[in-house]
């Protein structure tokens, strides 16, 4: 015997909102679905729609330009597309999922974490990136060790993440734990936070964690509470073209190296770590700098430099002493060699203004002899050739074209110049033996003391990620 049909008219009231209920998760799921016409989209319009969180390492403006991690990512991404980038800044971090669904755009790049309940709502692309779940506590905080040190403490995380999972699980499994949750605090104000005593605990993902360490030195990067997991790209489900376009760049990012020279422009170097070091740089930022300051910025805007990055030039030189020197005979703020500064009109190279004008005047005339190689590699050649000279600095690029390198990008440098110490290679050459290491860690000093200054100026942008750009990633000059 076959079921009677029910009608509405034949229905109780609880069995009609019942069905109600039913028939909005189904049209619902329908509307979460794409039509698999996302990619055809972005080919017909000239535009894809990337929304992103606003924070130090997806998304954020520095001097009026775009920048970021998951932003260079999915510049390259609409490069390969050929089509123009549109940002859409999600003013919630759980927001990002519900604009992907309500069609605001069509992938969501924001560092997120490849987990079940988010599988469940979209789909996410290959891995590109491994992180872990790290605990975060003050340095003089020696009481927590291993996970079983958790129980009974305060861990603050934000709302609708990962950490808020994983910390869930901890406590299902008798680790009794307070969870204090932030709907919508940034991970970094969390360890913020915690770098001034204000909360105990938090939970970061590894990058995140290893970035932030160098703003707040204060921090310790305890142990993992989760298994390594992948950071991976969501659209949404049923849009399988797009998707296998994403996985596709992704496959051809890593092979070709432009995935590693992006994670290098914000995460490289960011393992080998000198507490003491930093401290020194963030105090003498406070006490030193200011007294250069102003004929650092009048140098910068002179020959068209970041004025931070000079400033962290002079660091790596001289620590902000104008009467250093060094065992080769190289004096003053800017460690100028005697032939160097008379080229560059200097008659006294402890003189702080005269190093200054005179050591950035160097730097740009370095800066015009890379010009076949693009921003930010262009200044970073400029810099290692400003500490070894650019005779090794040329030897150094003919040995990448031998290796099948690009002599324009620093990460081939990074590779060819510490062999410039083996005879092997560089009695080949015409400028001899190098301590090639030495520019190389010279250069990476400078990138690590730049960003620190560069972060005290970061400026968030909410409603200036609407904006279509169709112009490629700034440079570190002035503009």
């Amino acid at each position: 015997m076959s079921p009677t049909p029910i009608s509405d008219h034949d229905c109780l009231p609880w069995q009609r909102a019942v069905l109600c209920i039913v028939a909005v998760i189904w049209l619902a799921g329908l509307g979460a679905c794409g039509q698999n016409k996302a990619l055809e989209h972005i080919k017909k319009s000239g535009v894809i729609t990337v929304i992103t969180s606003n924070n130090a390492h997806c998304y954020y403006t520095y001097r009026d330009e775009e920048m970021g991690f998951e932003y260079d990512l999915a510049k390259a991404f609409a490069d390969y597309l050929g089509v123009r980038l549109r940002i859409k800044v999600a003013d919630a971090w759980d927001e990002m999922l519900q604009l992907l669904q309500h069609n605001a755009g069509q992938v969501v790049a924001a560092s997120i974490t490849i987990i079940p309940s988010r599988q469940r709502v979209a789909d996410f692309s290959l891995g590109y990136l491994p992180v872990q779940q790290m605990v975060i506590t003050h340095k003089k905080n020696k009481d927590i060790k291993t996970v079983e040190d958790l129980a009974g403490q305060t861990i603050h995380v934000r709302a609708a993440t990962s950490y808020l999972e994983t910390l869930e699980r901890l406590n299902q499994a008798g680790l009794n734990i307070t969870i204090v949750s932030h709907p919508n605090a940034l991970t970094e104000d969390l360890i913020d936070a915690v770098a001034h005593r204000e909360i105990p605990i938090t939970i970061a993902d590894s990058n995140v964690a290893l970035l932030n360490r160098r703003y707040y030195p204060d921090i310790r990067i305890a142990f993992p509470v989760e298994k390594k997991q992948s950071l991976g790209w969501a659209v949404k489900k049923g849009e399988t073209d797009l998707l296998q376009k994403i996985n596709e760049f992704f496959r051809k990012a890593k092979e070709d190296g432009t995935l590693q020279d992006i994670y290098n422009r914000y995460y490289a170097y960011l393992e080998r770590f000198d507490h003491l070091e930093l401290k020194k740089f963030l105090q003498r930022i406070k006490t030193r700098l200011p007294r250069y300051e102003k004929t650092i910025k009048k140098a910068a805007a002179t020959y068209g430099f970041d004025w931070r990055l000079i400033a962290a030039l002079i660091y790596q030189e001289s620590q902000f002493r104008p009467w250093a020197k060094s065992f080769s005979g190289v004096r003053g703020l800017m460690q100028l060699t005697l032939a160097t500064a008379k080229d560059m009109g200097i008659t006294n190279r402890l003189d702080p203004h005269q190093s200054i004008m005179g050591g950035t005047k160097y730097l740009k005339k370095l800066h015009e002899v890379y010009d076949g190689a693009p921003e930010p590699d262009r200044t970073l050649i400029a810099v290692a050739a400003y500490n070894v000279g650019k005779g090794h600095v040329s030897d150094a690029r003919k040995l990448a074209v031998s290796m099948n390198l690009d002599p324009n990008r620093w990460s081939s440098l990074e590779k060819t110049l510490p062999l410039l110490r083996q005879r092997k290679y560089y009695k080949k050459t015409k400028f001899g033996y190098c301590r090639g290491a030495e520019p190389v860690f010279q250069v990476r000093r400078v990138l690590t003391y730049y960003d620190i200054l560069k972060r005290q100026a970061i400026e968030y942008t909410g409603n200036k990620g609407e904006s279509v750009k169709n112009v490629p990633r700034g440079t570190m000059t002035e503009s």
